[in-house]
């Protein structure tokens, strides 16, 4: 890969913040678009980081600050929305791909990497994150045929540090100190590390081979999701008894639960459940990579967590 410049949507968040670092030991030179660059001082300190201050959602921008880049990476994407039923899903899963990749090609830029979902599926009738992500990835290849050259990821749930995963759950387990009312408790998932993730992605930029594929990633075992949360459970030593609740009780939970501030569960949520995140047909090996369990990672950043949170009320209750 000659051109060197990378210009990522998405990189000051979970993953971004992951991939860009990682790209930049690996030599290249990476421009991240944000509506506010000054919040991001992790970033800021890379020297071969430049934040720009950009509207996404603008051809002009995409067109002014794609130009000269070899490679664009899209990693942008909500698992929940407010405001208009389906606005946001619609414009930031396929709206915008889509106007990346127009941009894309003609700004001359020879490589595109877009993050997808597990599952994700332009025919889904009743979850709009999986059907919006499904119809985005689709108008992404399709840029294919003006000789952009585009892989696509299909990861499961993303776990690691500063995760929105076992981190949201340990938050939720401390407010519910006694017993734990669980939606979908039978779901099934195939946890995939973020630094499993990050491989992928620059393994997939080196490697033409895997130009046109939709590469799905988990990690090596797959879980309920009970099992999931009482890991946490187990791993933060708490006591709390998980309680599974039937399909009705599911969809009550989530529909109490989406009108709340921040959304902790919505019926979207609930829809997404209903299919499992498993691979059929994981790429991490076929990379060469091999998956990480969660018994590898969790419990050193949910440890961390917990004695950080033991400390700061040491702190509180010694200044009393």
């Amino acid at each position: 890969m000659k051109n060197k410049m990378i210009c990522v949507l998405g990189g000051t968040g979970f993953v971004g913040q992951h991939l860009v670092h990682r790209l930049t030991k690996e030599g290249y030179s990476v421009r991240v678009l944000t509506r506010r660059p000054e919040r991001h001082r992790a970033l800021i300190v890379n020297p071969a980081v430049r934040l720009v201050e950009a509207n996404v959602c603008s051809l002009h921008d995409l067109h002014t600050h794609l130009a000269g880049a070899g490679t664009v990476i899209n990693l942008i994407g909500i698992l929940n929305q407010g405001g208009r039923k389906n606005t946001g899903f619609q414009q930031l899963h396929v709206e915008l791909p889509e106007k990346i990749a127009t941009a894309a090609v003609e700004c001359g830029v020879g490589r595109m990497l877009h993050m997808s979902a597990l599952n994700a599926n332009p025919g889904e009738t009743l979850s709009q994150y999986l059907r919006t992500k499904g119809e985005g990835e689709n108008r992404v290849h399709a840029a294919a045929r003006e000789g952009l050259l585009i892989t696509s990821f299909r990861p499961s749930v993303i776990f690691g540090p500063g995760d929105s995963f076992f981190n949201r759950f340990a938050t939720l387990l401390k407010l519910t100190p006694l017993v734990f009312p669980l939606a979908c408790p039978n779901s099934r998932l195939s946890p995939v590390f973020i630094g499993d993730v990050v491989e992928a992605f620059c393994r997939a930029l080196k490697d033409d081979t895997t130009c046109g594929q939709r590469l799905e990633l988990c990690g090596p075992d797959s879980y309920t999701l009970q099992e999931l949360i009482e890991y946490t459970r187990d791993t933060l030593a708490m006591k709390q008894h998980i309680v599974g609740l039937g399909n009705g009780l599911s969809r009550l939970q989530a529909r109490i639960l989406g009108i709340m501030p921040g959304q902790p569960f919505s019926m979207d949520n609930y829809y997404s459940l209903q299919t499992d995140s498993i691979c059929k047909n994981n790429a991490l090996p076929i990379l060469g990579i091999t998956p990480t369990p969660v018994a590898a990672v969790v419990p050193g950043y949910l440890a961390d967590r917990h004695t950080r949170g033991h400390y700061n009320r040491f702190r509180r209750t010694a200044r009393r």
